[in-house]
């Protein structure tokens, strides 16, 4: 497949977006494609002076480049909380929310500052978090959702017995449950949405498989060298048998920026096995189709982060 990917992003001047995950790695190639395109993007991050890199690399390429940074740790609800009560009393409407960030199978069981299962708490609730508290932005600015979700979807199931997995941890398979619980979350968000009158679209993207940051050396997930499926993963990239970093960015993009990707859609690599390649439509997996599992996602998830979205 080819090594360098073009795709025609509409323009976004005068469009405000917001990409988590923003400071590295795909999630910047998110956030620069963006700019580049017009978009006013803010980048919420943990770390500040990754953020700081992640921005002057940004200007580089994108002279004039309209990009910022918040804070935010999608770990901590408390984090979310204040980025949305910041956010909201600037009181600017959001265009584009591209759920971006995640974590991916520390080797054992971790937590959230609110206790949950680091990658549950982070990949899903804390997003859930995140977009209820900026509902009235992206209310008023009528705007696309994109979950970025994952091959790793496909397989594996809610465990409900044991959400947090205080039980019996697989990181793999808690990571599953992260990926397919967000998936189901972006396409009742868009049901709600048309439900309720709130005027946004959600969808849904995949990155495919490319040499990420999500398996690298990771010391505070308890990971001090990159795994071996990163570094097969990583082989097989420069073979172009799978995507790279700057690939995996754009099934996002398109999903959240194409004037013809539809709400509740699917999108991801196009390339053999959606490892890699252009963007596409993708067939849903089957894993994310009931309607009542994506319910019951729902409610729990209110429950657990404590949030409400409007029934008007």
């Amino acid at each position: 497949m080819p090594r360098t990917i073009e795709i025609s992003v509409p323009d976004l001047t005068g469009k405000r977006a917001l990409v988590t995950g923003a400071s590295d790695g795909m999630g910047l190639r998110i956030a620069a494609r963006l700019a580049r395109a017009g978009a006013q993007v803010i980048m919420p991050v943990r770390n500040q002076r990754k953020g700081e890199t992640a921005v002057d690399t940004i200007r580089r390429s994108v002279p004039g480049a309209d990009v910022s940074l918040r804070e935010l740790d999608l770990s901590s609800l408390a984090s979310v909380a204040a980025l949305g009560t910041t956010l909201v009393e600037e009181g600017r409407p959001l265009h584009v929310l591209i759920n971006n960030a995640g974590v991916m199978t520390p080797p054992d069981r971790r937590t959230t500052a609110d206790g949950f299962e680091l990658q549950f708490g982070t990949n899903h609730l804390g997003h859930v978090a995140l977009v209820a508290q900026l509902l009235p932005l992206l209310r008023a600015g009528r705007a696309r959702v994109t979950a970025q979700i994952s091959v790793a979807a496909k397989r594996g199931a809610i465990n409900w017995d044991d959400l947090n997995w205080e039980r019996s941890y697989d990181g793999m398979a808690a990571y599953r449950q992260s990926k397919i619980a967000f998936g189901l979350f972006g396409l009742e968000l868009d049901r709600r949405s048309q439900r309720y009158g709130w005027g946004i679209t959600s969808n849904l993207s995949h990155p495919g498989v490319a040499p990420t940051n999500l398996l690298a050396a990771r010391p505070e997930l308890g990971r001090d060298q990159q795994s071996a499926g990163r570094r097969m993963i990583v082989a097989l990239s420069r073979l172009g048998l799978m995507g790279t970093v700057d690939s995996a960015g754009l099934p996002a993009v398109h999903a959240a920026t194409a004037p013809d990707a539809r709400r509740g859609g699917f999108y991801g690599p196009r390339g053999p096995g959606h490892l890699g390649g252009a963007p596409g439509p993708q067939k849903l997996y089957p894993r994310l189709r009931g309607a009542a599992e994506a319910e019951r996602v729902w409610a729990v998830s209110e429950e657990l982060t404590r949030v409400a979205f409007p029934t008007a």
